[in-house]
């Protein structure tokens, strides 16, 4: 097993948040994985994009191209960017809240998770990162949701594990928005 997912959007998204704890959450279960993020010139509102790898072998290079197996993207320029990325039959889960254009690629599993209006739903607009996470989760199965959540203390520390459940609530519209998409 190996997943290779391309994480992107503006800075100020949390698309390199959400790249981490996956990378934490897969070496928590011991899994091999690596992280490796970009940003554009600006940071607040800029592009930002990372790459994780999670593997049950070692990872041979961080770098995804033309051979990532997803790919969730928060904005337009980010759908343009990184849909060419993907291997086909790749999972894209697509922002629906800020990308009102389909992807120009016919060849790929599309998920349209409205993350900006669930999040705003759940009374917190910046946990929007995190419901395209829980859909992704929901999708792959790659590591487990309660991973994810003891990893969010880790890497953000103790004084951030009061937000632990808004976002374990986060997680969970995502992946629920997902089912909702596979039962019709």
């Amino acid at each position: 097993m190996e997943e290779k997912v391309i994480m992107a959007g503006f800075g100020g998204q949390g698309v390199m948040a959400i790249g981490k704890l996956l990378a934490y959450a897969g070496m928590i279960e011991g899994k091999h994985v690596t992280w490796m993020p970009s940003y554009g010139p600006e940071m607040r509102g800029g592009t930002a994009n990372c790459s994780v790898v999670v593997s049950d072998e070692e990872v041979g290079s961080p770098l995804i191209s033309k051979d990532g197996t997803a790919a969730i993207v928060m904005n337009l320029p980010s759908l343009a960017k990184f849909e060419k990325e993907l291997v086909p039959g790749g999972k894209l889960l697509v922002n629906k809240s800020l990308i009102n254009e389909e992807p120009t690629r016919t060849d790929l599993d599309v998920h349209y998770v409205s993350a900006n209006e669930l999040a705003s739903e759940l009374g917190n607009n910046k946990v929007a990162n995190m419901v395209m996470l829980g859909a992704y989760l929901e999708l792959t199965k790659i590591v487990d949701v309660e991973s994810v959540l003891h990893a969010f203390v880790k890497v953000f520390g103790e004084n951030k594990s009061k937000l632990v459940p808004i976002n374990k609530k986060a997680l969970e519209k995502g992946a629920e928005a997902v089912r909702k998409m596979q039962a019709v």
